[in-house]
């Protein structure tokens, strides 16, 4: 088997995705059925983790709607107002949508960089448990401070970490900061991480394998093969990666594992950490 426990799904239009900027005009597009079936096809994943791209109930609506249809899809993680007064009468929306498997907030956007630490919000997270619903971390290497506080705070409480932190990555230095604090992250064994949406992060013209490995190499220390699992962040890896480019360098990457090992990264942990 092969999970991808991280991509998006969207029919483009400039008004919803305002994030979407000119520099990324490959990705303004339609990417649904047809295309998601496509990559499925090229490159065997049998299953994927559809994840927000909008900070909107209507768009985790659509997400179910869509994976209530489309087999290849094992899960969402969708988006609920955790900071709202109401979030319990937001979440029990959802009380009976089965592929809901997680929630998400774009915190990587918030201008504070202690925004995770917030009352109101740490409120709805403390919600999410009882629920059975993991909480995914989308954060800037900056602000993993925050989510060690953050993590510590809900011991109990199923994390993910995407995109390994998203540090700044340089064939010349490595963010030493964003190592510092990631490890320490890692040492809260309610975390899990994904390993995906780095190349997007090289600031060099150009990247391969060898930029990546030092990042490779602190992610499974740091965490070990049953806490890291498999993830593309397509589209969105298109802005510096082909989806099968991605994938390759990957297995290459993961090849040093043991059979049992690499099963558990592209697939087994996903599923255990997302109950799929």
């Amino acid at each position: 088997m092969l999970i991808d426990c991280h991509h998006h799904l969207w029919k483009y239009s400039a008004e919803q995705y305002g994030w979407i900027s000119d520099e990324m005009s490959v990705l303004k597009q339609d990417f649904w059925t047809a295309e998601l079936r496509q990559i499925s096809s090229e490159s065997a994943i049998t299953g994927f983790v559809s994840v927000q791209a909008r900070q909107s109930n209507s768009e985790t609506d659509d997400l179910l709607q869509f994976a209530a249809t489309e087999p290849l899809v094992r899960g969402v993680v969708g988006w609920v107002p955790l900071a709202a007064d109401d979030v319990e009468k937001s979440l029990d929306r959802y009380a009976d949508a089965k592929l809901l498997k997680g929630v998400r907030h774009v915190v990587q956007d918030e201008p504070d960089d202690r925004f995770l630490l917030g009352s109101d919000f740490n409120r709805g997270v403390s919600l999410l448990k009882d629920r059975g619903l993991v909480y995914d971390i989308l954060i800037f290497a900056r602000q993993l401070p925050a989510a060690v506080e953050f993590a510590s705070q809900h011991p109990n409480q199923v994390f993910v970490l995407d995109h390994v932190a998203k540090p700044t990555i340089k064939k010349s230095e490595m963010d030493q900061n964003w190592e510092t604090h990631f490890r320490e992250l890692a040492k809260r064994d309610n975390v899990a991480c994904k390993f995906s949406g780095i190349a997007t992060e090289v600031r060099d013209p150009s990247w391969d394998i060898e930029t990546l490995r030092p990042y490779w190499d602190i992610a499974l220390e740091a965490f070990g093969p049953k806490r890291l699992m498999y993830a593309s962040d397509w589209p969105v890896c298109l802005l510096a990666s082909e989806y099968s480019r991605w994938l390759d360098v990957v297995r290459e990457l993961a090849s040093e594992l043991s059979q049992d090992e690499q099963n558990d990264f592209f697939a087994n942990n996903a599923i255990r950490q997302y109950q799929l």
